[in-house]
């Protein structure tokens, strides 16, 4: 079973408008709501990559049980923890090639319920090889809450993929346990190192500060540049396929979800590598976020490219 950690799940409501005007009356008849946050993007993905998941973070109000039953029809296992604050809405207005963003900060979750989650991730991650942990922090949780959780996944041999950014990621990659993968894009990238990067090199450069070491994978998205991955002291030059891109929101949720699903099929690093960067690109190929078309995997697999660098 793979777990999938999201701490400050939503609502996604999509509203897609022809034109959007300020200070108006905009009315919409084209409405998606889903199970949203990037944890859960990734719990999508890997069910239909044919997965085993369960889902756990913090839900509560009638948003927390729209979510859990959302998930139940995914045949995600339910295992988050229940909040006294109301789960957070996330609105997304696609308009005249734009999309414009009005995104709540969600609950704030107080020490009795940070405390209850982790007594539960304790008994959760001896039941998962691999947990993902995904998103931002909510309010009320110290920035370094993701070291406690990489403590209690390392003594139960549990390796955590961890996707975040900020001071949260710092703090976590300052602690003695590190994730067994990060997924920084290379603006995160640039804001970890406190440096910037704009070519191949700069990121080759980024990849060996003190910071990062020790960490077995690091996977630095590059959009429709395709990746660098570090595993080990390899980095490997990943290429991917030119595709007709509908909806890039989620595609590097969904490189998290594919090399997952690669370490838990214990692929070997170059088919592990394939797979992961796949489900971004099959991602970007389809209208909603955190979805992927299972026909379409092969075809895409055969056609990344990976060099190995010196």
């Amino acid at each position: 079973m793979i777990l999938t950690v999201t701490l400050n799940p939503s609502v996604d409501i999509r509203y897609n408008l022809e034109h959007f005007e300020l200070d108006a009356v905009n009315r919409v008849n084209n409405v998606s709501k889903t199970a949203g946050g990037k944890g859960l993007n990734v719990s999508r993905v890997l069910v239909q990559l044919g997965e085993e998941v369960a889902a756990t973070g913090f839900l509560g109000g009638s948003l927390g049980e729209f979510i859990r039953a959302q998930i139940k029809e995914l045949s995600i296992q339910d295992r988050f923890v229940a909040s006294r604050g109301n789960t957070r809405n996330c609105i997304a207005v696609i308009h005249e090639g734009q999309q414009t963003e009005i995104l709540e900060s969600g609950p704030e979750i107080d020490l009795t319920e940070a405390q209850e989650f982790l007594d539960q991730f304790k008994n959760f991650s001896k039941e998962a090889e691999i947990i993902t942990v995904s998103g931002s922090l909510p309010r009320g949780l110290k920035t370094d809450f993701y070291g406690e959780i990489l403590e209690v996944a390392h003594a139960t041999g549990s390796k955590i993929l961890l996707d975040s950014s900020g001071e949260a990621l710092k703090r976590a990659l300052g602690c003695a346990h590190k994730p067994y993968l990060i997924k920084p894009n290379q603006e995160e990238l640039a804001g970890l190192v406190n440096q910037d990067i704009r070519t191949e090199q700069d990121v080759m450069d980024a990849l060996r500060d003190p910071m990062l070491q020790d960490i077995p994978w690091i996977v630095v998205t590059l959009g429709g540049q395709g990746a660098l991955v570090r595993s080990g002291e390899t980095v490997y030059r990943v290429c991917i396929p030119k595709v007709e891109v509908k909806n890039p929101v989620g595609s590097g949720d969904s490189v998290v979800a594919g090399f997952a699903s690669a370490f838990s099929r214990k692929l070997s690093n170059m088919d592990t590598i394939k797979h992961g960067v796949a489900m971004g690109v099959l991602n970007a190929m389809e209208e909603k976020t955190g979805n992927i078309d299972p026909e379409q995997v092969d075809w895409c697999i055969n056609r990344i490219q990976v060099e190995q660098l010196d």
